[in-house]
């Protein structure tokens, strides 16, 4: 009775209206979801806002650090056979599943709860998002309780950085088959599911036997965490001036100026009252030719000369990102590289190119885009046409664009590229002549048989240092070749109260508060 009735009132104080909690001992993170949640199964976390909360829920048997390390969580160890087709993961005998009245007692995880999970994101009935990660396994099967086994049908080297991702997260059979997993979303995170009223408020609670610690310590550190749903983004951020919210992610064109100067510091008025983090994201922002109907390289070359990267980010975007003077490949994975040689601004090399291509100058080059990135598109059209090029801006809706994108109807348009799982593969893919669209992402439809056998090479290369060299290579032939014109490497920004410590994130911009810490919990709730 005392067990319940204290959920009883850890319960009441989360749904208090007021804004004070009397209880000096709780300490709940607060955050804001605008985007909204729509489900807590990991089989369908493709989208930033359930990523974070399947994060805070569910484990898999392998995690990413803050430097995109793998590290262990479910598996305390694991073996890759020298050709790389082949993982033993080795588990860990203190992993339970969160507590819930279908287990007569507390139910450890074991071996055969992967195997369960994974043929579920596999079947055709459940249609996951996230089923394409296991489409180059062969097999898998455990051997025992504590040990799991996977045969890949070929070597592919960012296997273990697949697995990181929250479609891999182990989850219970028997509350899968005999509840609505909706209402009983059980995993084996930092955190338990609480309560969830749809478009208003989700809360989880901390889990009291969570496998993971911290220099011997319990974690997690947090004893709840409670998410609000609230779409003006405007009224979030006055939220969190006022104390009410803990972080805020990102930071909406309609206040940046406001709290930022050109220069992606914080404003003086908020210095000392709010803390600002800037770290890597690993998105690249790119005009990307279709190469079947492209303009002549040196046309190509000059447009990647022909404008100003860094005063682009400081005057449009207050400095958030970095100048994409390199590669294809963004900042903040391990095989990127400062050395790599891409495009600076050099109008005089640009107007030189353009006229040793003898190109019409009258001819009209049309680049497609959307509103949010207009005013880029602008800024790089001004820039051109002080070179002599014409360039004609079309603007479509967003799912308009990508629909032509990926149907290859646009000559010249505007890309980005999020990575799903920390390796250059993913954006090396790109251009991978047997991705073409509409059937891959290799949306310029670039084709060499020279990067084909990189590629290739790069995936069957067990060895980090060599792969990473072969990725350097591909990604100098795409920039020789000028298929595309990278604008800049993301970054992302986390307005944290200065009460908030351990509050540490990775270049995936994963939400990871296990290891967080709110002192003074009483002045901020």
């Amino acid at each position: 009775m005392n067990f319940k009735f204290g959920f009883f009132l850890f319960f009441f104080f989360l749904l208090s209206c007021g804004k004070n909690i009397q209880d000096e001992n709780l300490s709940i993170f607060r955050y804001n979801q605008a985007s909204g949640i729509a489900t807590l199964d990991p089989a369908f976390a493709k989208d930033q806002a359930t990523i974070w909360a399947c994060n805070q829920l569910f484990s898999g048997l392998v995690q990413l650090n803050n430097n995109l390390e793998v590290m262990p969580s479910i598996a305390k160890s694991w073996e890759i056979s020298e050709d790389g087709l082949d993982y033993t993961f080795f588990l860990q005998k203190n992993v339970f599943f969160h507590a819930h009245p279908i287990f007569e007692k507390e139910r450890r995880v074991v071996a055969s709860d992967f195997t369960f999970s994974f043929d579920r994101l596999k079947s055709k009935e459940l249609a996951a998002p996230g089923a394409w990660v296991l489409s180059n396994v062969e097999s898998y099967k455990s051997l025992n309780d504590s040990t799991f086994e996977i045969n890949l049908q070929k070597p592919f080297p960012p296997f273990l950085g697949l697995l990181c991702m929250q479609y891999c997260s182990v989850v219970p059979k028997e509350i899968m088959k005999n509840t609505n997993f909706r209402e009983n979303p059980i995993g084996t995170g930092p955190f338990q599911f609480q309560y969830w009223k749809d478009g208003v408020k989700l809360v989880f609670r901390k889990t009291p036997n969570y496998f993971e610690k911290e220099d011997g310590k319990q974690l997690p550190f947090l004893d709840a965490i409670a998410i609000t749903f609230v779409k003006d983004k405007q009224a979030a951020f006055l939220e969190f001036i006022k104390g009410n919210l803990d972080f805020i992610s990102g930071i909406d064109g309609s206040y940046k100026d406001e709290v930022l100067n050109r220069d992606g510091s914080l404003r003086g008025k908020y210095k000392g009252k709010i803390i600002l983090q800037s770290q890597p994201y690993l998105n690249t922002e790119y005009l990307g030719f279709l190469m079947e109907d492209a303009l002549p390289l040196k046309i190509r070359q000059a447009i990647n000369y022909g404008f100003d990267r860094k005063k682009m980010l400081k005057f449009l975007r207050n400095n958030i990102g970095t100048p994409a003077v390199q590669g294809f490949v963004p900042k903040g994975l391990p095989s990127f590289s400062e050395k790599l040689k891409g495009y600076n601004y050099n109008p005089a090399k640009a107007k030189q190119l353009i006229q040793e291509s003898k190109f019409d100058l009258s001819t009209e080059i049309t680049l497609s885009t959307t509103s949010s990135y207009l005013d880029l598109c602008e800024y790089i059209q001004n820039s051109l046409s002080e070179i002599g090029l014409n360039i004609k801006i079309e603007v479509n809706p967003p799912s308009t664009h990508r629909q032509m994108v990926a149907t290859s109807k646009l000559s010249f348009f505007r890309g980005s590229w999020i990575a799903d799982y920390a390796d250059a593969e993913n954006y090396l893919a790109l251009f991978y002549s047997k991705n073409f669209c509409p059937n891959g992402p290799n949306y310029t439809h670039f084709k060499s048989e020279i990067y084909d056998l990189l590629y290739q090479e790069a995936v069957h290369e067990v060895r980090d240092s060599i792969r990473y060299l072969l990725y350097r290579k591909m990604d100098e032939m795409i920039m020789e070749k000028a298929a595309i014109v990278p604008l800049y490497y993301d970054q992302v920004l986390r307005f944290s109260q200065p009460n908030i410590s351990g509050f540490n994130s990775n270049a995936m911009n994963l939400l990871d508060l296990k290891k967080v810490e709110k002192t003074n919990v009483t002045n901020n709730q």
